[in-house]
């Protein structure tokens, strides 16, 4: 895994040293600089080693110097790849190395070769003779990718903070995507928290002329859900025996590695899944598995990990945190987020990769699963909403959800108070719009109200009504499904485990994600995934022979930490003198108040307050 960057037009080594620097959590391992100072070509890579340690350097060249590629990520069928290109008569020179098969195989496939890897990836390749640079981004986005254009320049990298160090960076931030971020909690791709500056979509190539300066993007894979014309008679067992093979490939191929390598275990089913598979490929007494508990009982999940664990014989490693110990790293993780990212479970994420890295450099973990197989708790919610909004008269709603507001303020981990109000915020919509306004931090009223003037919602959810008019299966379930894969997976889940992973220099694996894996799930019918109730059903059916029921069909819980609670106490708080000038402070200062009193739970809007705070106190806003 590694940092990236690069430019072309104005700019100094020195310009391309500073960007490079920007990235050395995510590369500590060595650095690679190359420069075309009579062309105004640089490209830059932070490296951390994983495969082929001593031939792996970037950025790497064919042996004509005619291709060469800045790379991060992991190519999980480079070997397959490499053999097919060897029978047409490439040459290699590395021992191994993944990032080789990226410069013969676009020599061999031109833009076509992202729709043969297997993997995740971000990388800018510079064509020499086409005078062109060749970026592209795996399908969902596990890897970043940022660019922007300014005064003559391109540039790309890994974060937008390496973005920050070329001279030529010189862009405000865009307040629809401040708007957005409160929407979302995240900035949906391709916006980003600047103006003019983007983040490549996942599965997406982007194409910049150096010649003529025009770049263009285009993507070359997007999730669908296409089911099964005909579902055999016993579609569940032939199903379930399918899925067992293909996870047990997908984790196969992730084990791959010339470093230590590790388990991220929390005794959900997903992580389960990973880690039991990986036991069938590794002595497990030499597997090392990582959980991370706290001392709250309603935020600790620990001793489900320590079953798994015990059943499979790992060697397990399991830390708990007191919520103090964990609070009091908020500051310095904030401070590393080069844009504003509502998600709280980022902190002990982060928590769990700075353990595993104490002792590997490579973990794998459950992503995916939930956004695939239905896994969330909106998914519960769906036929009783269909219900309620067919029978319930307005005038009734708001009468209801006005109600609702009067039951007490809990502020353990996904109390009955927040679902019920949540659900109810949503019902006031549009059903294209209860997924984003059932996560939202404020209803499109109180945005409204927070940014002093209007935007219609169509336009402040527009990635979401896209995704909901895009999907070619009618059915409720599947339009969610796109919803949660489509933008959640990306912009929320890969992204944190993106950020808190690299600040932690520690690769993370998302077997769930493997496109042989992907393209069979999206087949399967969508009651096969959420079944009377049951989230995952067809993916706990197939796994019974592997894990125990006590693992498979307990409650989900999610990873998460009691900002409400902290916002409550007052050991969290905002200054609103700090919050950017174009907002209302009056509102922030009512939703604080709201909160503090108990009569409100506001904890997803003050968190992201929180992190806005922090990011103008480095950012003009």
């Amino acid at each position: 895994m590694c940092g990236i960057c690069g430019f072309a037009g104005n700019g100094s080594i020195d310009d391309l040293k500073r960007m490079n620097r920007a990235l050395f959590h995510r590369g500590p391992d060595a650095e690679g600089l190359w420069s075309d100072p009579s062309k105004g070509i640089h490209l830059g890579h932070r490296r951390l080693s994983i495969i082929d340690i001593e031939g792996g350097a970037q950025p790497m060249w064919t042996a004509d110097g005619k291709l060469g590629v800045t790379y991060n990520g992991e190519i999980y069928n480079y070997r397959e790849l490499r053999r097919e290109l060897e029978l047409i008569g490439h040459f290699f020179t590395s021992d191994h190395s993944d990032t080789e098969v990226l410069l013969h195989g676009y020599r061999a496939w031109g833009t076509a070769l992202p729709e043969r890897l297997n993997g995740m990836w971000a990388f800018a390749l510079y064509d020499t003779e086409k005078n062109l640079f060749f970026c592209s981004r795996d399908r969902f986005g596990k890897k970043p990718l940022y660019y922007a254009r300014s005064a003559g320049t391109f540039m790309f990298a890994s974060e937008l903070s390496a973005l920050r160090a070329h001279p030529a960076f010189d862009f405000p931030v865009s307040r629809t995507s401040l708007r957005k971020f409160f929407a979302y909690n995240y900035i949906p791709a391709p916006r980003t928290i600047y103006e003019g500056v983007f983040q490549l979509s996942a599965g997406c190539n982007l194409i910049h002329d150096l010649a003529g300066g025009g770049t263009s993007v285009h993507p070359f894979w997007e999730f669908t859900l296409e089911p099964f014309d005909t579902v055999p008679r016993n579609a569940e067992a032939i199903w379930a025996e399918e899925l067992r093979a293909l996870i047990d490939k997908a984790v196969e191929r992730r084990l791959m590695s010339d470093v230590p390598l590790g388990i991220f275990l929390s005794g959900g089913i997903d992580s389960s899944t990973v880690a039991a598979f990986a036991s069938r490929h590794i002595d497990p007494k030499d597997l090392m598995t990582f959980s991370i508990g706290f001392e709250e009982p309603s935020f600790d999940e620990s001793d489900y990990a320590r079953q798994v664990a015990e059943k499979l014989g790992t060697d397990h490693h399991h830390r708990t945190l007191s919520l103090e110990t964990a609070k009091a790293l908020l500051p310095e993780i904030a401070g590393r987020l080069d844009e504003p990212f509502g998600d709280s479970s980022l902190l002990p994420t982060y928590l769990l990769c700075n353990e595993s890295r104490k002792r590997v450099t490579v973990a794998l973990g459950g992503d995916g699963a939930d956004e695939l197989f239905a896994g969330y708790d909106p998914f519960h919610a769906l036929a009783a909403a269909r219900c309620y909004a067919f029978l319930v008269p307005r005038p009734v709603h708001i009468a209801i959800r006005l109600l609702m507001q009067h039951l007490p303020v809990s502020h353990v981990n996904m109390s009955t108070d927040f679902r019920i109000k949540r659900t109810l915020r949503g019902l006031s919509y549009h059903r294209s719009l209860w997924n984003p306004v059932w996560q939202a931090s404020l209803d499109p009223e109180e945005i409204d109200e927070l940014f002093e003037e209007k935007m219609p919602v169509e336009e402040l959810f527009s990635e979401a009504i896209d995704c909901w008019e895009r999907c070619r299966t009618p059915d409720i379930v599947s339009k969610t499904l796109e919803y949660f894969t489509k933008l959640y997976l990306q912009n929320d889940i890969l992204t944190k485990v993106d950020r808190a992973s690299m600040m932690n220099s520690l690769e993370v694996r998302a077997p769930f994600l493997d496109i042989d894996l992907v393209n069979f799930v999206r087949r399967i019918p969508s009651d096969y995934k959420y079944r009377n109730r049951t989230t995952k059903y067809i993916l706990k059916k197939a796994l019974e022979p592997v894990l125990p029921d006590r693992i498979l069909y307990r409650s989900k819980k999610g990873f998460g930490v009691p900002v409400g609670k902290w916002f409550n106490e007052g050991s969290l708080s905002i200054d609103t003198a700090n919050i950017a000038d174009n907002l209302s402070h009056r509102f922030v200062e009512q939703q604080i108040d709201s909160h503090r009193s108990g009569r409100s739970d506001n904890r997803a809007f003050l968190w992201n307050s929180w992190l806005l705070e922090r990011f103008t106190g480095r950012n003009a806003v």
